[in-house]
């Protein structure tokens, strides 16, 4: 035993961070009591925490909740966090790539849970659109991530940044940027600093859909071409006449001219309803 813990402490003392992967890890820990102490997580709640490091977070969770399970990707970490995680029983430690791994299977044995994360700059998109476009019953979803991305998702109609990250975050989460961290506070600093987002699950959508695949196609197309107005940008993507797409704008009271990206969830969910029941009302040919 002792010769594996001095293994493992070597590993840890040659541990480079590795850029290839985004790794800027956070070391102190009154931050990690501050941020899970902000993602509102509690003694009876599960947590699934994505991208474990040297294990400072996961620790938090540990001593908060009822059991975390925390993915990490880069092999070279597991000696470290199982020293580090060796008194933390509820913590079931994972060795794979987020974007690979069967996340429905992994946390089925959880029930509802929440995800806590202090994810690479790099796989914020990709990763949320994982998370946003799955059925898993997630409770919340808290990341530090890049400043710029999280207020991507906080970004209102008109806003730079406003865009279908904006649109999906808003549509099935109530995303609130709790705590703005500097640089500094990473080992390796990175170039830009980061934000802590906090995103209830709602208990419904903030407005009434009733398709909601062709809502997020509207939306889609919105975004499509962000100097077109959405009149052409429906005419593009849905493949209809220009009559058809003046047509569908003005029943929603959209004025001609508008661009995708000065409609609120609102517009899209008036549109795509509208546009639904055009279609239902619409004779075979």
């Amino acid at each position: 035993m002792n010769r594996q813990n001095g293994k493992n402490r070597r590993a840890k003392e040659e541990f480079r961070p590795k850029r290839s992967l985004g790794q800027n890890f956070l070391t102190d820990d009154q931050l990690f009591e501050q941020l899970v102490d902000l993602s509102g997580v509690g003694k009876d709640d599960a947590v699934l925490e994505i991208g474990a490091g040297a294990g400072g977070m996961t620790k938090a969770l540990s001593a908060r909740c009822r059991q975390v399970i925390a993915i990490e990707v880069d092999e070279t970490l597991l000696p470290i966090l199982r020293v580090s995680l060796e008194k933390c029983k509820n913590v079931q430690l994972v060795h794979g790539d987020v974007l690979r791994l069967n996340l429905p299977e992994l946390t089925a044995p959880l029930g509802p849970f929440h995800i806590v994360a202090n994810i690479p700059y790099y796989l914020t998109t990709e990763l949320m659109n994982l998370l946003l476009a799955g059925a898993m019953p997630i409770r919340s979803i808290s990341l530090m991530v890049q400043k710029e991305a999280a207020q991507r998702m906080v970004a209102q109609p008109g806003e730079e940044g406003y865009g279908m990250l904006a649109v999906r975050a808003q549509f099935f989460y109530d995303p609130q940027i709790v705590l703005d961290v500097p640089a500094c506070m990473f080992t390796p600093p990175p170039k830009v600093d980061s934000a802590f987002i906090v995103m209830p699950r709602r208990e419904k959508p903030p407005v009434e859909v009733q398709d909601e695949t062709l809502f997020f196609r509207v939306a889609s197309a919105a975004f499509a071409m962000r100097r077109k107005t959405m009149e052409n940008n429906l005419v593009a993507s849905f493949r209809v006449s220009r009559e058809q797409a003046k047509a569908w704008l003005s029943q929603c009271g959209i004025p001609d001219g508008a661009r995708g990206e000065t409609l609120a969830l609102r517009d899209f969910a008036a549109l795509s309803n509208g546009m639904g029941q055009a279609k239902e009302q619409t004779p075979p040919a």
